[in-house]
């Protein structure tokens, strides 16, 4: 191989634009197929090796993140909190380097299990976006050693991590008391496989009881969307009629609101709803949500620089959890005393 040769070198050999020694090494843009053939062969020729690749053969590490998103959780890639935690995470590993594998435990015919699926890719690390508290496999994986990490599950011997639960709640609680000077409320809870609602959960009865509220009325919903939403406030409406609900998903919450709406329910004049999340549509829904605002952005990029520490120092101790802070976003389905 010789060292010396680059695109620049190989464009000018070969009368290209350095762009088009580009497109054709990184399978981008549009680029003639006699074009991408001359100049793959070119490159065969002289042995030349790419940086990114080079930088793999020396390192013996791949430079690859494996991804698991659980559509067993009822979960799909649109959900918009997810997805834009996804993103974050996505944009910041790329800028460091790495590149993203998404990891199945199916392919066509093919079963393997997370771990071989791991080691048949040559993966540095995982990203687990949703997972399942019920799928061995994401067990067998953590503990296996290979460096974990999630902004959704909260397992022993991997890092987590997650907006600071309790700060949202406390938020909300305290807003509701003093601000809008309520004292009849109730939570929709989501479903009960995901922890980070069952520590919402908790805070929400241990503060709310400590602000002298009654706490009792919980309901949880069957999945994380609009219709559980919708479901569980017509439920939530058979036993009960609050001041103020609070509700643990942005996307249950619309369909909550959705509910209020077509049984003539004024919002916020005769219940009010806060949500947890600011999800995108959000402040563009009518009336626009009332909610605890997650740092998607920070929540990626912190998960991504903590797993490419782990796998670049693996020595270093590394916090299993690390909470991000939340703030209250107020809009219009709420209304201040």
């Amino acid at each position: 191989m010789n060292d010396r040769k680059n695109i620049y070198t190989i464009a000018k050999e070969l009368n290209l634009s350095p762009s088009t020694i580009s497109k054709v090494l990184n399978r981008t843009g549009s680029v003639s197929e006699k074009t991408r053939k001359h100049v793959l062969e070119y490159i065969a020729s002289v042995g030349y090796v790419p940086a990114a690749s080079a930088r793999k053969l020396k390192s013996k590490r791949s430079y690859t993140l494996g991804v698991i998103f659980t559509e067993e959780s009822n979960v799909g890639l649109e959900h918009s909190f997810f997805s834009s935690i996804l993103q974050h995470f996505k944009t910041y590993s790329e800028q460091k380097g790495y590149e993203l594998s998404f990891i199945v435990t199916k392919l066509g015919e093919h079963q393997m299990s997370y771990y071989e699926w791991c080691m048949n890719k040559r993966v540095d690390g995982i990203y687990v976006v949703v997972g399942n508290y019920q799928d061995k496999g994401l067990y067998e994986l953590v503990g296996k050693g290979i460096p974990c990490i999630s902004t959704d599950m909260i397992l022993p011997g991997m890092h987590t991590v997650i907006s600071d639960n309790q700060q949202g709640i406390s938020l909300a609680l305290e807003y509701i008391k003093h601000q809008l000077k309520k004292k009849e409320i109730a939570l929709i809870a989501g479903p009960k496989s995901s922890k980070a609602f069952i520590e919402r959960v908790h805070h929400y009865e241990v503060i709310g009881r400590g602000l002298g509220f009654d706490t009792s009325h919980v309901i949880y919903t069957e999945s994380f969307g609009f219709t559980s939403g919708y479901q569980a406030m017509e439920e939530l409406l058979k036993t009960k009629r609050p001041e103020v609900v609070l509700v643990n998903s942005d996307d249950i919450a619309l369909g909550a609101l959705k509910c209020l709406h077509d049984q003539k329910i004024r919002i916020p004049d005769e219940i009010q709803v806060i949500g947890f999340d600011d999800i995108a549509f959000a402040k563009h829904f009518s009336p626009p949500l009332t909610t605890i605002r997650q740092d998607r952005k920070l929540l990626g990029e912190t998960a991504a620089g903590l797993l490419i520490e782990m796998i670049e120092n693996p020595d270093k101790q590394i916090p299993e959890m690390t909470r991000c802070p939340v703030e209250l976003i107020v809009r219009q389905t709420t209304k201040e005393t």
